[in-house]
């Protein structure tokens, strides 16, 4: 089947989203997002794109950016080769990191790039990481007011002014307080995840869970079930796809039977 055709952007901005192979993390450590946003200051620099906000999370990348003299395509192709090469040497790992190529969606009025910044900066909190959007450390949104980071404030101010979007952040955050506390955060954030891996694996990343034995992997995966992780979510924290978990546990309920 050919690949869909990318929309083109009459604005040139895009959202933009770099998704891990499987779900699976491409930030195991500090350093690694470190490293990743070296690299796309560095790429940023070479191709002239416009970086109006960025989040990185654990499995995934959000961008909302304006292509410049290069298209994104080449802009992504130089970030991935860099950044997967340094963080396959450092974790002794081969193969693809990222799921297939990036995914674009063209944001071309005032409106649908407001709705995209919000979402952006909401990802941790929706996901449990913080409480508020200008807590999460490896966000553009902590830099909004100082305009110390990597994203070009100057630029998103044009677009959108500061006291927007704190306005719209505050009546999220309005409606949020009036849900059910299990509506507002899943059942565990991932850094529970990692905790319950290290306690019962004495390891807390999928590269380390992929080293380990099939017999520890299937035992870990077994007790990260009985305490309710969603499947997803394992599959995200061990690099094991949702089949293959699926299959597991099958195979092990047939033997209880």
């Amino acid at each position: 089947m050919s690949r869909q055709r990318r929309r083109i952007s009459s604005s040139g901005i895009y959202h933009i989203l770099l998704r891990g192979i499987n779900r699976q993390r491409v930030f195991e450590q500090a350093e690694d997002y470190m490293q990743f946003l070296d690299y796309l200051h560095e790429v940023k620099e070479i191709s002239g794109l416009t970086i109006y906000a960025y989040c990185l999370m654990g499995n995934h990348i959000h961008l909302l950016a304006k292509e410049g003299a290069e298209p994104l395509s080449m802009v992504f192709r130089r970030l991935g080769v860099r950044y997967v090469t340094w963080f396959n040497r450092k974790y002794d790992r081969t193969g693809h990191l990222f799921q297939d190529r990036f995914r674009s969606e063209p944001v071309e009025t005032d409106e649908y790039f407001f709705s995209v910044l919000v979402y952006i900066y909401q990802n941790p909190v929706k996901a449990g990481l913080c409480a508020k959007t200008d807590d999460y450390e490896w966000s553009s949104r902590r830099f909004l007011e100082s305009n110390d980071g990597m994203a070009d404030v100057p630029a998103l101010t044009e677009i959108l002014s500061i006291a927007d979007i704190k306005q719209r952040e505050l009546e999220i955050s309005n409606e949020k307080s009036l849900e059910p506390m299990s509506a507002q955060r899943g059942v565990y954030t991932d850094k529970e995840v990692s905790q319950m891996m290290r306690a019962l694996g004495g390891i807390t990343s999928a590269s380390g869970f992929q080293k380990i034995s099939l017999t520890m992997q299937q035992t870990v995966v077994a007790e990260m079930r009985s305490e309710k992780v969603p499947i997803r979510q394992i599959a995200r924290m061990t690099g094991i796809s949702k089949g293959v978990l699926e299959n597991w546990g099958r195979k092990a309920r047939g033997i209880r039977q």
